[in-house]
């Protein structure tokens, strides 16, 4: 059985969604004020491991990720640039879907923008007010937290002995005429020149925290699985959504937590002072491929933390290599009529161990372990000729379901030669049956020297590009 590491109850706890075989999960998604950069994107594709393996398992899974397009950042930068919000956000917005994309990354089956739900959050909003949760100044709403008694619940964290008028601020995106340091905005009241909405409350805009609860809530329910995200999102944000959706419903907001520990850069803190911050685009500037960005990411499990290194990525971009001409390898193999028994434990074994791997709270480092594994085996197995038709459809079979969860393998192209590289092909091709020798490894060395790779296999002559 799967089990998750819930940071409610600080335990690993067998996951048992609330509906037999599906999974309701809300991730929170980017706030598009700029290019999304490698750390968030460790979070986004823990998110897409997530979603992706409880498919694996069988579920069906309901995933809902939010666009955060207003908050303090987005409307600075958008008055700096001339541009409307919707028309800023817009931008970075597609920008994000193109990384996200290129990454691998499953589509959710919703992506909600928070503009779009300001009527569901004025709605919450009003429901606290009722609950006796909030207090207005100056025209914006707050939230006293003192008035919800499981406030801390998430983060662990203690309250007692804050007091009114502290100087301490843990939130950036809040006005400042509170009664208490920690206490939070629901709804700002207008400021000029800033966009505003017209509602119940005021002419404002909402607070960063009220937009998850509002999204998730309607698109999933009061009480959901399981909500994910970065552990930086701990507190406050998470601790807040807990405290002002359960102090409207009454009822659990979710039930279990799932967090991405942090990403550090060659052994420090993401920076652009030191150089070390890179976003996808970045990335992918210098040469690198999406798929071993995705593999580098992926391969620690989401609650260690992460080095990620340039060295790190260029021996990742030699195993996602390896493992696409292994997977083409595997595809060209030219098999008798049978299977081998000894083949099929092989892989049975190898994606029990898979899925033990990934049952034991994602434990990706193990899952890859096997995969590796597998490869090796299964390459001593093409290499002394023991595959047969019905192994080969059992291994690519394994091959397909390893690459559900974890998109690394890549697809084989049928790539087309030109008639002058082909033409040399076949004539090295007559010349050895012709025992030539001579010519025919000139003729390999001169398509070396072109870029094209040929070996020699008891199934006949295979190539590949440098």
């Amino acid at each position: 059985m799967l089990k998750l590491y819930n940071t409610l109850t600080n335990q690993v706890e067998e996951f048992k969604p609330l509906e037999e075989n599906k999974v309701r999960l809300y991730v929170c998604g980017p706030t598009v004020h700029d290019f999304a950069h490698i750390g968030n994107f460790r979070t986004f594709l823990f998110s897409d491991l997530l979603r992706r393996y409880l498919k694996f398992k069988g579920f069906q899974v309901h995933h809902v990720m939010n666009i955060t397009d207003v908050d303090d950042k987005i409307i600075k930068k958008s008055v700096e640039n001339g541009q409307s919000l919707h028309d800023y956000t817009e931008i970075y917005t597609q920008y994000f879907l193109e990384d996200f994309d290129a990454l691998g990354a499953e589509r959710p089956e919703q992506i909600l923008r928070a503009t779009d739900h300001i009527p569901e959050m004025v709605e919450i909003i009003k429901r606290l007010d009722a609950n006796g949760h909030t207090y207005s100044s100056d025209g914006s709403t707050y939230f006293r937290i003192n008035s919800f008694n499981g406030y801390g619940k998430l983060s662990k964290m203690n309250f007692e002995g804050n007091v009114t008028g502290a100087s301490e601020r843990v939130d950036s995106d809040e006005y400042e005429a509170k009664e208490n340091a920690r206490d939070f905005v629901l709804w700002k009241a207008v400021k000029p020149g800033e966009p505003f909405w017209e509602t119940e409350l005021g002419q404002g805009r909402p607070g960063w925290h009220i937009e998850c609860s509002a999204m998730s809530m309607k698109a999933l329910g009061e009480t959901f699985d399981i909500h994910a995200g970065g552990v930086d999102l701990v507190f406050p944000h998470h601790e807040n959504e807990i405290a002002q959706s359960e102090g409207a419903t009454g009822k659990p907001f979710v039930r279990y937590w799932v967090h991405a520990e942090f990403l550090m850069v060659e052994g420090k803190k993401m920076s652009k002072s030191l150089g070390n911050y890179f976003t996808f685009r970045d990335l992918v500037k210098e040469g690198y491929t999406p798929r071993a960005i995705r593999y580098l990411l992926l391969s620690a499990p989401h609650h260690k933390q992460l080095n990620f290194t340039l060295d790190g990525l260029r021996g990742a971009e030699g195993t996602v290599a390896r493992l696409n001409d292994f997977k083409k390898r595997l595809t060209e193999v030219q098999a008798e009529e049978g299977s081998t028994p000894a083949i099929a434990r092989m892989t049975e074994l190898s994606l029990k161990l898979f899925e033990d791997a990934m049952d034991d709270d994602l434990n990706t480092a193990e899952a890859l372990a096997a995969i590796h594994d597998f490869v090796r085996e299964t390459n001593s197995s093409i290499a002394t000729g023991a595959i047969k038709a019905d192994d080969k459809v059992t291994l690519l079979n394994a091959v397909n379901r390893f690459d559900s969860v974890f998109g690394i393998f890549g697809e084989v192209k049928k790539e087309i030669l030109d008639s002058e590289i082909q033409a040399l092909i076949d004539e090295r091709q007559a010349a050895r049956k012709a025992k030539n020798f001579v010519r025919s490894d000139e003729i390999r060395n001169q398509l070396t020297d072109m870029g094209i790779l040929l070996e020699d296999t008891k199934d006949g002559m295979r190539w590949r590009r440098k």
